[in-house]
């Protein structure tokens, strides 16, 4: 019986992390740029004396669909949606190097370009700052132009380039702070043939339809396991009851 136990237990904890990922989804189905979570686990047997008969389900590292979500214009000067795999690189809460979609640009007071989340954002050469500006406009590769304040609006200054990444044929691997990272604190290479999109944003890719079949199907598993465990536990207690019986 304890096999059986096991078996519904560990199954239950799976589903409560798979649960707990599509509530995720849908909490951030109206975030910028934010790529749906997947689970992902393996079988890792549990090894002892005899043979090894059980395996419990083990978590990998996070994963995100990511496929791209849709593209609206809002015609912000400091609104970048990226086109195909292109990423921004940012600055993470550690120090290193992380990428993300998220393209919604603000200007801190102190001249740093963040993005909406509050991550600095990394440019060729490091962290972007700016001067006082009156504009600043980002071109299709990432190129950063702006008009000083008080500057002649026909005559914007450059003042450097994002840096643009594609994760692609590389290892990499979502965050808990929702940024993308390379395996080992690696960073990715400039992609000289990103593109970017100005005046427009990526939206989540939150299927909100999908989600929410997936949270049903999700919750009626749970539902099964539960029972299970409670047919474990009246076969327990048939098995005791028949070993208590008077002996003849």
């Amino acid at each position: 019986m304890d096999k059986l136990a096991y078996t519904a237990v560990n199954a239950m904890k799976s589903l409560m992390t798979r649960q707990t990922t599509i509530a995720n989804n849908m909490a951030n189905s109206d975030t910028v740029g934010f790529k749906a979570d997947m689970v992902s686990a393996k079988a890792q047997y549990l090894s002892g004396p005899g043979h090894d008969s059980r395996a419990m389900a083990v978590e990998r590292d996070m994963q995100a669909d990511m496929n791209g979500g849709p593209i609206t214009q809002t015609d912000r000067p400091l609104d970048i949606a990226f086109e195909g795999d292109a990423m921004l690189a940012v600055q993470a809460v550690d120090g290193n190097e992380a990428y993300t979609k998220r393209g919604d640009l603000q200007i801190a007071p102190s001249g740093a370009l963040l993005t909406g989340d509050g991550f600095p954002v990394l440019g060729e050469s490091g962290p972007v700052t700016l001067p006082p500006v009156d504009r600043v406009d980002i071109g299709t590769d990432g190129t950063i132009s702006y008009v000083p304040l008080g500057g002649d609006p026909t005559l914007p200054q450059q003042l450097g380039k994002l840096k643009l990444v594609s994760a692609t044929g590389s290892e990499i691997s979502k965050g808990q702070d929702t940024l993308f990272h390379v395996a080992d604190d690696g960073t990715l290479p400039v992609d000289e043939n990103a593109k970017v999109i100005s005046g427009a944003l990526e939206q989540s890719n939150v299927n909100m339809t999908s989600a929410l079949v997936d949270m049903i199907e999700t919750s009626r598993a749970w539902e099964t396991q539960a029972r299970l465990l409670k047919m474990t536990e009246e076969l327990d207690e048939s098995g005791a009851g028949i070993m208590s019986l008077p002996q003849a």
